[in-house]
């Protein structure tokens, strides 16, 4: 935990000048922000070799989830939890790369489908055995019970977040 003892140090100096501040919930939010960059950063290493990046991989496994590979870009964008802009960016640079299309809707044809393309679908195929590798690293000898639990409860903070 030393990598985050000078965040702690932080909020121990702001609590000095400004008591009221709350130090338990910014230990969990900075916690959970120190979490989002190591996992990310790990990641992004991991995924160099296959040519793409950490969004690029959420995007393509939200679709690899999904019956038929098909999203249109707002259910993608949900699911990934992207701004639109972003995933039009994302979904620009993966169509360059051949590894999603984009088509018409077969509901609405004013619509467009992104479906996962046999080069997409071959990529995660080929990374799939080093995700499940850096996943497994990155939990370590966390026990099952302490991953449940830890699951419970972010979804419970998940939720708090959505009802506000």
């Amino acid at each position: 935990m030393s990598s985050f003892l000078p965040t702690e140090q932080r909020l121990a100096v702001t609590r000095q000048r400004h008591p009221a501040f709350p130090r338990e919930p910014a230990v969990l939010i900075r916690l959970i922000r120190h979490i989002f960059k190591r996992v990310h950063d790990d990641a992004n290493a991991m995924l160099k070799p296959y040519g793409i990046n950490h969004p690029e991989y959420n995007l393509l496994m939200m679709l690899y989830g999904t019956e038929g590979y098909t999203l249109h870009p707002t259910e993608l964008a949900d699911a990934a939890g992207e701004k639109s802009a972003n995933i039009t960016r994302l979904t620009n640079e993966l169509a360059e790369k051949g590894l999603i299309a984009r088509q018409a809707s077969d509901e609405d044809r004013r619509k467009i489908a992104l479906t996962l393309t046999e080069q997409g679908l071959a990529l995660i195929e080929n990374f799939l055995p080093a995700v499940c590798a850096l996943l497994e690293r990155q939990i370590g000898d966390m026990q099952p019970r302490d991953m449940a639990q830890l699951e419970k409860l972010l979804k419970k903070f998940l939720a708090q977040l959505e009802r506000e």
